[in-house]
């Protein structure tokens, strides 16, 4: 009976402690708290997915990454972060700080912070509060296939001005039938493309503007330089694979393959296109960039397109348990082997961190050689355009002009362009 007793208290207390694990187990783990990525760029998407696996089966931390394609971050944002089913880590723009505040932790005693290489790469509200630090510096500019150059019977050193590209640009046009190429990959105006013009070529008037006043922001803009804009956009439009009234159907992917199959010589995009670009087979070698060449300056000097857009913000309305886990999340990402290979090489980010690792993204490369002949990088002044809405009504003025190019159709545009400026700049106000 005494034996029987002791085997009974045996099996009780091991139950007891099989119940205490289980239940600790379960506690830990709901302790570690969740990250939830709200992603602005689709292009790494699959990268940032793959990172979250491995981090999660690392630490047991659940990491959630959701990234909007081909819509409107901003606003989804916002209905995000007012729902119940708000994300921990976000990101916002220089631009749409304002009224965004409220969601934002401060930054500024956290290990990633300290770990930045410039206090340039954080993001502050008008307190000096640090909401957000920025994760990838990155260039754009043309990226031109070298061998289809060179079988036109030109080289990159051939281009060093607006006035070249064009005369190069319209002599490929007219021998397109015997070369079997175009010059310009479509210039699509469906939204997963038109970014790249109603916002990235966009900066280069909005550029010069500002090096003109010298202001750090300008709330009402002159137009001076949009006659350099229409030309541009003309060379592309009028110099492509796709007839300009068909641009607004036309797609970033239709653009990237055109390059990829040897459709066109030149292709306006950044530095996240490398790791599609090399997915896809292509050789880094015949690769190369250059400058958004725009006929005003010193164009000799002029180097490539280089700034960010791209803060992380961590939501201060989660839990703290939730903002604890993000907090580690983005400090792993930009310290660890496992983060920083990830975002070097299978994202093609710069990222502006004391251990970012060497990036084989031979536009990151160019950049920088860029920079050390002396050449001057163009900031991304666009970062101050008012509105989503000021981005949308010049697109739809640009989609317009394209299909029926009349000076009549233009002035629509110098109006979305200037008009609408100050307007939604004194919409902010209210």
């Amino acid at each position: 009976m005494n034996r029987n007793k002791k085997v009974f208290k045996i099996i009780l207390t091991l139950c007891f402690v099989c119940c205490f694990l289980s239940i600790n187990a379960v506690y830990s783990a709901t302790d570690k708290g969740s990250v939830y990525f709200f992603n602005f760029k689709p292009e790494a998407d699959e990268a940032w997915q793959e990172l979250a696996k491995l981090y999660t089966s690392k630490t047991g931390v659940e990491v959630k990454v959701d990234t909007v394609i081909g819509g409107n971050y901003h606003q989804s944002l916002v209905e995000k972060l007012e729902s119940g089913k708000a994300p921990t880590l976000f990101q916002l723009a220089p631009a749409t700080l304002n009224g965004m505040e409220k969601y934002c932790f401060n930054l500024a005693h956290t290990d990633f912070y300290k770990e930045l290489t410039n206090d340039n790469y954080s993001l502050k509200d008008s307190m000096g509060r640090i909401c957000g630090v920025a994760y990838a510096i990155e260039t754009y500019g043309i990226i031109v296939n070298r061998d289809l150059l060179e079988k036109a019977g030109y080289d990159i050193s051939d281009i060093t001005s607006l006035y070249e590209l064009q005369a190069i640009a319209e002599d490929i046009t007219s021998r397109r039938e015997h070369l079997g190429f175009s010059a310009f990959c479509s210039s699509g105006m469906d939204k997963s493309s038109d970014w790249r013009f109603k916002t990235h070529l966009a900066n280069m008037p909005i550029h010069f503007e500002y090096q003109d006043s010298r202001a750090n922001l300008l709330k009402r803009i002159q137009g001076d330089y949009l006659d350099n804009y229409r030309k541009i956009w003309n060379l592309y439009i009028n110099n492509s694979t796709c007839p300009p009234d068909e641009l607004f159907v036309t797609t970033v992917d239709e653009a990237r393959e055109e390059f990829i199959s040897g459709k066109a010589v030149f292709y306006q995009n950044g530095s996240w296109e490398f790791v599609n670009l090399m997915n896809s087979g292509f050789n880094k070698y015949k690769l190369a960039m250059i400058p958004l060449y725009f006929g005003v300056g010193d164009e000799d000097n002029q180097g490539l397109c280089t700034g960010t857009e791209n803060y992380w913000c961590v939501n201060r309305k989660a839990s703290f348990k939730d903002i604890k886990a993000t907090l580690d999340f983005i400090t792993w990402c930009v310290t660890s082997n496992d983060g920083t290979n990830a975002m070097a090489h299978k994202m093609g980010f710069a990222i502006p961190f004391k251990k970012a690792v060497y990036s084989e993204n031979i536009f990151i490369q160019q950049n920088a050689m860029y920079t050390a002949m002396g050449k001057n990088p163009v900031p991304w002044d666009f970062t101050t355009i008012p509105s989503d809405e000021w981005k949308t009504q010049l697109g739809l003025a640009l989609t317009a002009y394209a299909a029926n190019q009349t000076d009549l159709n233009w002035e629509k545009v110098v109006k979305a362009f200037v008009s609408n400026w100050e307007k939604e700049y004194q919409n902010k106000k209210q």
